[in-house]
């Protein structure tokens, strides 16, 4: 099976990595952070870049690109953790594209493809626990239209998105709705997470929305399994930029007139550092690949992908901090935002005992035997 890059693809990561190189320095980062963890300038930069509008459909003045080209993007974002929700562009265009009305998608997927308009995926509620099906938002039809009484939970960049994608229940049903921020009956509380970044409460009171399409969840499935696969990458992304930093420093540490990287011990842990990125490189790639694949296929793809890693982000953050020492964890270094990061994305999307039960309960009564 050939895994190379094609030219194109190799463009398009050159980009991204020269954009993120010179024009996202970590004192650029830092400064974003000071000011609440979104910065619409940044944003516009990825959208100039043409970036927003990967999936978005040429016909629709995208890009028209795939899986692939998605996950080369969100590899480079990760190594400079990029705090702007980038994902959310590629799941409002393949979401939007896919499953849309014609008007809807002439009226928002240029906008999203032009970075005119953030739209976000807004799906979490407290009771859900990363369940999908478990939506206690309400829809009401209205006229011609229909309003949304709902509240959601750490939504990215809530109170500097455009719109939202909600999904609401129907006659006991999930459909999908837009609802634009700007809209009577939508107010937003936003703060800063962990890593930095931002997120938002959402409630939604008789709030105006635009039915995308009554099969909500198959749409919204599809929406958490694109945000899978963004993250993946960007997960690997991550790790590699992490084990680039640690290895320097192994290499640069002096004890007893010696650098640290000649303690075999050390070595080893470096080692078994790079094996698990290897292995979530690898499933990085799978989920990518499987993105376009039939529903029940793709679902068990992205649940194998986002366990392995959690596991190797879980893996890959300790042990980067643990070979620091006390720098580490210090805010003025740079690897310890690498390690809120890690941590914040293995909880992004169901966290790793969540996708363990999701593999578990996808398995065939003939898994593991040999006929």
């Amino acid at each position: 099976m050939d895994f190379d890059f094609s030219d194109d693809q190799e463009q398009l990561r050159d980009a991204v990595r020269k954009w993120v190189d010179k024009g996202y320095t970590f004192e650029r980062r830092r400064a974003t952070v000071k000011a609440g963890g979104f910065s619409r300038d940044t944003f516009n930069e990825l959208a100039e870049l043409g970036l927003c509008g990967l999936y978005v459909p040429e016909a629709n003045d995208g890009m028209g690109m795939g899986p692939v080209e998605g996950m080369v993007v969100m590899e480079e974002l990760g190594r400079g953790i990029v705090l702007e929700p980038f994902a959310q562009s590629l799941i409002a265009g393949g979401v939007l594209s896919g499953y849309a009305p014609d008007a809807v998608k002439s009226a928002w997927l240029p906008k999203v493809a032009s970075g005119e308009a953030l739209v976000v995926l807004a799906y979490q509620e407290r009771a859900a626990r990363y369940q999908l099906d478990v939506c206690n938002a309400k829809a009401t039809k209205a006229g011609a239209g229909w309003t949304l009484d709902a509240t959601k939970s750490v939504v990215p960049a809530g109170d500097q998105a455009d719109a939202f994608l909600v999904p609401a229940t129907v006659d006991g049903k999930i459909a999908l709705f837009l609802v634009e921020r700007s809209a009577v009956g939508v107010t937003t509380r936003g703060y800063g997470t962990q890593d930095g970044s931002r997120a938002a409460e959402l409630a939604l009171k008789g709030a105006t929305a635009t039915l995308i399409t009554l099969d909500g969840l198959t749409a919204l499935e599809h929406a958490v399994d694109i945000g899978i696969a963004a993250t993946c990458a960007e997960a690997v992304g991550v790790m590699d930029k992490t084990m680039a930093i640690t290895a320097e420093y192994l290499n640069t540490r002096k004890q007893f007139g010696v650098v640290i990287s000649s303690f075999q011990s050390l070595r080893h842990r470096a080692s078994d550092m790079k094996m698990q990125l290897e292995l979530a490189r690898s499933m990085s790639y799978y989920a990518s690949l499987k993105l376009n694949a039939p529903a029940p296929e793709r679902r068990a793809a992205m649940a194998r992908a986002k366990y392995q890693l959690g596991n190797s982000m879980r893996f890959v953050g300790q042990q980067a901090v643990q070979l620091h020492g006390g720098i580490g964890v210090t805010d003025e270094y740079i690897v310890s935002h690498y390690f809120k990061r890690l941590t914040q994305m293995e909880m992004t999307f169901g966290d790793t005992l969540h996708h363990l039960g999701e593999v578990s309960s996808r398995m065939q009564d003939t898994a593991g035997v040999f006929a």
